[in-house]
């Protein structure tokens, strides 16, 4: 199975332990698509021309990540600041708002969408400023993207007809808010729908049925890429199996063992510098 991912990435910076982290949704989702048995997986990007756009691409090279499309643009990589309170759960608490990234866009040319329609399914996020794109990559693939906790109607008129897999953070919402979302994305065109609930688990609507699956418990040292673990996962194994339950079991069992660890997947540096927080 060949998977891509499209779009942000960032240092995670955590003030406490002066260390930083690569991470982003596309980025965390490659990872865990490539740890989690997928054959092939590439990222396509922007990075700035820092150390920390430096530990982005060394770290997804370690990871045996295709990296070869990247751009590297002069400036600054995106940062954000993490703070972890007494039960390991991260909150952001400041941010470059996206570095280099505010500026320029991904294009794509015709040569890099036919390399893109060689793959099986491509991740993106609403962090990944694609919404224009989505109608010229739909007809090269199928995309998963992850509003995170955008729910507006106007945003999802906007994506929702563009996309197989919509992907939303839900653990603000009670489980009868989830379900009015899921009713709300399928009638703006989506067929699949993932909400993320935190230590309430997870639905999944395949537009015929809502699945649910709890949180596997294990001993919490840092929450962030949690819910990026259990999506990569999830999409993976329901691709090769279409079993839904199976493959939400399978992405809570590695999201806790994402849980265990500092960083959305490791790869650690020290750093003696703090970003300015915005």
């Amino acid at each position: 199975m060949r998977l891509i991912a499209v779009g942000d990435n960032v240092v995670d910076f955590y003030d406490d332990r002066q260390e930083m982290f690569p991470g982003g949704n596309a980025v965390n989702v490659s990872v865990f698509w490539k740890r989690y048995g997928a054959d092939e997986v590439s990222y396509i990007g922007i990075v700035g021309s820092d150390e920390e756009g430096d530990h982005i691409i060394n770290s997804l090279k370690m990871e045996n990540i295709d990296v070869s499309r990247v751009r590297r643009v002069i400036g600054p990589s995106g940062e954000a600041v993490v703070a972890l309170d007494e039960h390991g759960d991260r909150k952001f608490v400041g941010s470059n708002k996206g570095g280099v990234q505010k500026y320029v866009k991904l294009n794509f040319t015709e040569e890099e969408l036919e390399f893109i329609s060689t793959f099986s399914l491509l991740y993106t996020s609403v962090y990944s400023h694609l919404e224009k794109e989505l109608p010229l990559l739909q007809k090269y693939i199928d995309i998963s993207f992850d509003f995170s906790t955008k729910y507006d109607d106007d945003y999802l008129e906007l994506v929702c007809p563009y996309v197989k897999y919509s992907i939303f953070s839900g653990g603000n919402l009670t489980k009868e808010e989830c379900e009015a979302l899921i009713t709300r994305v399928h009638k703006a065109g989506t067929p699949n729908v993932i909400v993320t609930r935190g230590s309430e688990g997870s639905l999944f609507s395949d537009s015929r049925q809502i699945y649910e699956q709890g949180v596997v418990e294990t001993d919490v040292v840092d929450t962030l890429g949690a819910g990026d673990t259990f999506v990569a996962v999830f999409l993976k194994e329901y691709l090769l199996h279409a079993n839904a339950q199976e493959a939400m079991k399978k992405g809570s069992a590695a999201a806790a063992e994402t849980c265990r660890r500092f960083g959305a997947f490791g790869h650690g540096k020290k750093r003696g510098k703090k970003i300015e927080i915005c």
